[in-house]
């Protein structure tokens, strides 16, 4: 008996060590994960980094100086190109290596190795989207380089050298939570973040949604509800300016499309209302006499930020800014003589092209008259827990066929089975060499010269310089298309419809100092219609552009603080364009008490969507209501996933054809009017808003409206919490679901160029650091932190806290 209880005692420690060793589901191996010793203890850091720190690195050929200012940003001076670039690698690793794993195994499909099953349908889709084929086309553009060569293996280099000096006591707490270890870079790590930032900024398709729309509706009524240009535009290249180029011909289209849009013969979904903003202000219009640039990307808010400050310092080169963490350069800055920023230019540079088969094998495929053999590319794809999954892509002479059948594309509704996928993100690249030459720059011509090589996603690159010059472009690899172009669904057979070429980068549309004394951009239209060449039929609805263009319009003698407050602007262009008429049909006779102060409110209300506003729940939900009301009973589809017009058709509806029929339900008998719509949707704003907040006094814009900094991986506790916060994405603060500015930047030009900005965290991708989120309230309190721009590694500061010194 003793030595059976023995035994058992020793298979019940043997069974519970197993246990505590074992990650099971979502829940981390216990044991591993309290250990003392390596566990999550280790993860905690004290806000108090003083004691200077001096490390010896192999691969680096001289000394490089890193002094670290008060947020925790790094300032980094090194003696040559390969030093710089390898100290960022490293730097950026220590900070965010995390975030660079799980972002790199996201956009190679990779993610089931970590996770399990549970990611399986999100690497499938990477791979068979050609993810990967296309970070492989990009590295070899980017390895053709000879400058490139060395700045990417420098970079990988440094990442490597932390990744190999870490014990498991210092791996990042995800790694512990989710119980796998870091890997070494590689050189097409970095190439998958371009890949990653292409399909979150032009990977969106609608042209099966708007095939469907087209084959239930006609042409005529597809033509009249999806025009070609919007009522409301404020473009970015202003209207009139003129087109000094000799356009290429414009592709015809082919025949059977036109048949297609006179007779409607049949045949990542785009999210409207969300976008970045920049602009520069020329010199004639601040009061320093010098150009101020202003740039807030909007993206995906998390904790850590898609972005890292930094400063990077070599012989020819001295910018501050912010990178994107596994890549190099900076990619949103300044230096002494220029700044520069981004927004989307949402060009149409993906599109779907039907193909017919010559039988089930579905080996070969019909394309000018003849059969063409596809190719076939191989994607094992590894699964915790699992065996690896074994797929096989088939390429055509546009690119992948992304699902070959309704079962494949699983919750994927608005990916068109069967069809191949054209992307610009799968041809060779080399967008890094922008960055490189603009961080370098010091005039106009050194800005122009950088955008050549920026292929995608297509960019609004804005411009400043302390010549007094500012410019922007709308700026990538624009393919030379028919208008209307990938609109809807095209034939894969028929050699019409291939990109016809690209339009040439010098003709891509430019403003330099415009009279007007300033540039912009807000995702909006880029030109008027007289630009010679089709870039999309659709882009961002105009409100924030227009907000920006008439606040900048009439600044005179503007400062930085002038460009703080425009970034934080929460006025509705669209209220103060429908509201009034909104208003008008509104009977106050039938109303009862809470729907009688809610229009009280409404009409007092200034249209500003500030958190304590309660004018602006009211609005903005009667707006949506009003909106999904209207188009709901006619393009929601449980079979078939349809467009639904732009909120500008439906204003130009609400204004200029108020009886239309597409006000009437088909669930009444009587026949509807806009006035009728706005009438019930008012109503159940304000019964909804009472149900789910109480009576008025409770409305705020803020409590109707939650918004969160989630962690990266969305884990419980390690986001900021819900907050108010003002804005939507129709206001220049387009705060909205989790979306919002990303950064905040200002520059002012000068003899001495000052920079401030902000990021809504901190730069410790850390859970347990002080300065994981400690940006945080600066962001929310719409202020600015002024940047620390060095001129040495040696000038002194109150603000430099620590100094890292490397050498080999």
């Amino acid at each position: 008996m003793k030595i059976f209880k023995a035994l058992v005692s020793v298979l019940i420690t043997i069974a519970l060590i197993w246990a505590m060793q074992t990650k099971f589901g979502d829940v981390p191996p216990i044991g591993k994960f309290l250990n003392p010793a390596t566990g999550f203890w280790q993860n905690a850091e004290s806000k108090n980094i003083d004691a200077a720190e001096e490390l010896k690195l192999n691969g680096l050929s001289g000394k490089v100086t890193i002094q670290y200012d008060d947020n925790r940003i790094p300032h980094i001076f090194a003696e040559n190109d390969h030093d710089l670039y390898y100290t960022q690698g490293y730097i950026t690793a220590r900070d965010r290596l995390w975030q660079m794993d799980i972002q790199t195994r996201s956009a190679s499909g990779r993610l089931s190795e970590v996770v399990g099953a549970k990611a399986l349908d999100v690497d499938r889709y990477h791979r068979r989207m050609g993810m990967v084929y296309g970070a492989e086309n990009t590295l070899k553009g980017m390895m053709k380089d000879p400058v490139m060569r060395v700045v990417i293996n420098a970079y990988t280099e440094g990442v490597n050298s932390y990744v190999h000096q870490l014990s498991k006591r210092n791996y990042p707490i995800e790694f512990k939570l989710l119980d796998y270890a870091p890997e070494e870079w590689k050189p097409i790590n970095c190439a998958f973040l371009l890949k990653l930032m292409s399909e979150t900024l032009a990977g969106g398709t609608n042209e099966l949604a708007m095939t469907n729309v087209l084959n239930k509706f006609g042409a005529k009524i597809t033509n009249d509800l999806f025009p070609d240009y919007p009522m409301h535009e404020s473009p970015i290249i202003p209207v009139g300016t003129k087109w000094d180029f000799k356009p290429l011909p414009i592709p015809a289209p082919p025949a059977a499309f036109k048949a297609q849009l006179l007779t409607g013969m049949k045949m990542k979904e785009r999210v409207e209302g969300i976008g970045s903003n920049n602009w520069a202000i020329s010199g004639s219009k601040t009061a320093s006499g010098y150009p101020i640039l202003a740039n807030d990307p909007h993206l995906d808010l998390t904790f850590p930020s898609i972005w890292y400050q930094m400063q990077l310092s070599a012989p020819g080169v001295n910018v501050y800014g912010v990178s994107l963490p596994g890549a190099p350069c900076i990619v949103i800055g300044y230096n002494q003589k220029i700044s520069w920023g981004v927004t989307n230019v949402d060009a149409d540079i993906l599109d779907w092209y039907q193909l017919k088969f010559k039988d089930e094998s579905r080996n070969e495929y019909w394309y000018n008259n003849q059969w063409n053999k596809v190719t076939y590319r191989i994607e094992k794809i590894s699964i915790k827990g699992q065996r690896d999954l074994i797929d096989t892509v088939r390429y055509t002479r546009f690119g992948p066929v992304v699902y070959d059948n309704a079962g494949m594309a699983g919750g994927h509704d608005n990916i068109p089975v069967g069809n191949a996928l054209k992307w610009i993100a799968h041809d060779e690249s080399n967008e890094f060499k922008t960055f490189y030459l603009l961080n370098r720059g010091s005039n106009y011509n050194d800005y122009r010269e950088a955008l050549k090589y920026f292929s995608a996603p297509a960019q609004n690159f804005v411009f400043a310089s302390v010549d007094n010059d500012i410019a922007i472009t709308p700026n990538g690899k624009l393919p030379l298309k028919y208008k209307d172009q990938g609109k809807f669904l095209m034939d894969g057979g028929d050699p019409a419809n291939d990109w016809h070429g690209f339009i040439p980068f010098e003709q891509n549309p430019t403003v330099k100092n415009p009279p007007r004394g300033f540039v912009s951009s807000a995702n909006q239209s880029s030109t008027d219609p007289t630009y010679p060449y089709y870039i999309n039929w659709q882009f961002a609805p105009y409100e924030r552009g227009k907000r920006i263009n008439d606040r900048l319009g009439a600044m005179q003698k503007a400062t930085a603080d002038s460009m703080r407050i425009l970034q934080t602007d929460t006025y509705s262009i669209r209220a103060q364009d429908i509201l009034p008429t909104m208003l008008k049909y509104i009977d106050a006779s039938k109303l009862d008490e809470n729907q009688t102060t809610a229009l009280n409110i409404l009409k007092k209300w200034d249209k500003f969507l500030a958190a304590d506003s309660e004018g602006a729940a009211i609005f903005t939900n009667w707006w949506s209501n009003f909106y999904q009301d209207t188009w709901q009973n006619n393009f929601s589809d449980k079979d078939m996933p349809l467009n639904w017009p732009s909120m500008d058709r439906t204003e130009e509806l609400l204004l200029k054809d108020p009886n239309s029929t597409w006000f009437d339900s088909k669930k009444t008998a009587t026949k509807e009017s806009a006035a009728d719509v706005l009438s019930r949707s008012f109503n159940v704003t304000v019964d909804k808003l009472v149900k789910d907040y109480g009576n008025p006094g409770n409305w705020q814009w803020g409590k109707v409206k939650p918004f969160e900094v989630r962690h990266l991986a969305n884990l419980p506790g390690f986001g900021s919490g819900n907050f108010a916060s003002g804005g939507a994405g129709s206001t220049v603060n387009a705060l909205i679901d989790g979306h919002g500015p990303s950064w905040r930047m200002v520059v002012q030009l000068g003899p001495q160029v000052k920079g401030y900005g902000i990021l809504p965290g901190g730069q410790s991708g850390n859970p347990g650091s002080f300065y994981y989120d400690d940006m945080l309230q600066t962001w929310k309190d719409g202020k600015l932190n002024e940047l620390l721009y060095l001129q040495s590694p040696t000038e002194k500061s109150p603000r430099i806290k620590t100094t890292l010194t490397l050498s080999k």
